[in-house]
């Protein structure tokens, strides 16, 4: 299968772990036979210091003729004295936009290794595995301008959603619970907006053509406190873009390490842009500390939801979980009794367990 890839490495820590990404799916196209081309190009702090804006429109040209994109992260101190819309978090923004990605996927899973460094007891945390589906282009951040009214006293922000908009991220929802658990939780805040309730209604509708999935509906407020609470009761949850904005976050210290957590946003026909969850994290930028694993992660989400890939995404995974399991681990990782290592390092032993794995699957294969 032959796959155009667009890499954006970006800021900070983003050059060493998009390197990290690119030499694992040489490996995966090596070992299951696929064709992996890739063209880097800037965005962020980067794309400003070289072409004067964070998104360059030779950027946007490649995204839109590729078959999925790799980010790695924007942003830092360096550029923050510059106007809003100068910021390298624009960049992210809109190439967002052009790309009409309107599905953020944000998988969040316990590793064992690492459940003593969540804040969390382990016994709370043990065995979550929680995949949140976030609405992107639509809501309270994409409403009429706001505006302050009454020489200031008074302000004013609107939350527009369309039915559309509604279905297709209802959708995505039931559709990634059918392939997992088949249980989707839809938050919401029914008893307040009339938003919610359109939201409600729709999900009501949309059950009746997903008979499979179990639906159950929650507050936000009642959202949030269970996934402090009892994490392991949710398989796939669904909401709009404030709350996922907000239950997104809040799940992502759950596992103890920012720098594990993989994300997606991703559009109907499959193209999609991944990325990990943390920052560009300056401070620690060439100095091969920096954690590869959301960057792997990624990687094995485009596999799975942009190419169709689900072996060679379950592979990735597999050799990720089973060097933390041999207690490898990057200097902002803690595993008891465990081996710190530097991001090359913690990349080709991932690479090794890869391909060690690969080679086990063939000749069980060729003995089936």
């Amino acid at each position: 299968m032959n796959k155009q890839i667009i890499l954006l490495p970006g800021d900070g820590v983003g050059k060493e772990i998009m390197e990290s990404a690119k030499l694992v799916l040489n490996v995966v196209a090596s070992e299951y036979e696929h064709n992996f081309t890739f063209h880097q190009h800037a965005i962020g702090g980067d794309a400003i210091d070289n072409f004067g804006t964070p998104l360059p429109e030779d950027t946007i040209n490649a995204c839109q003729q590729a078959d999925a994109v790799l980010l790695g992260a924007v942003g830092g101190k360096k550029w923050d004295s510059l106007p809003g819309h100068m910021r390298p978090e624009k960049g992210l923004l809109g190439i967002r936009k052009k790309l009409g990605l309107f599905a953020n996927l944000r998988p969040v899973q316990g590793f064992s290794p690492l459940l003593h460094a969540s804040p969390l007891k382990e016994e709370v945390i043990n065995g979550s595995d929680i995949l949140i589906i976030r609405e992107l282009t639509g809501g309270l951040y994409f409403g009429q301008p706001s505006e302050r009214r009454d020489n200031g006293k008074t302000v004013v922000d609107t939350l527009y959603y369309t039915r559309e908009e509604m279905e297709r991220i209802i959708d995505k929802g039931f559709q990634s619970a059918r392939i997992r658990n088949k249980h989707l939780t839809s938050v919401d805040k029914a008893n307040v907006l009339e938003s919610s309730r359109m939201w409600r209604e729709i999900v009501n509708e949309k059950s009746k053509e997903y008979p499979d999935v179990v639906v159950d509906h929650l507050l936000v407020d009642a959202a949030a406190m269970k996934l402090i609470t009892r994490p392991n009761q949710f398989d796939v949850i669904v909401t709009e873009n404030l709350f996922g904005d907000i239950l997104s976050d809040e799940a992502s210290v759950l596992t103890g390490s920012l720098g594990m957590l993989p994300s997606a946003s991703i559009r109907r026909d499959g193209v999609g842009l991944y990325e990990p969850v943390h920052g560009s994290a300056p401070d620690i930028a060439g100095k091969g500390i920096a954690n590869p694993l959301g960057m792997i992660l990624s990687a094995a989400m485009m596999l799975k939801y942009s190419f169709g890939m689900e072996e060679e995404a379950a592979e990735v995974e597999e050799a990720v979980h089973e060097t933390l399991e041999q207690g490898f681990h990057t200097e902002d990782l803690d595993i008891k009794g465990g081996k710190k290592v530097s991001t090359t390092e913690m990349t080709e032993i991932v690479v090794e367990n890869l391909t060690t794995k690969s080679v086990s699957n063939s000749i069980c294969s060729m003995y089936a």
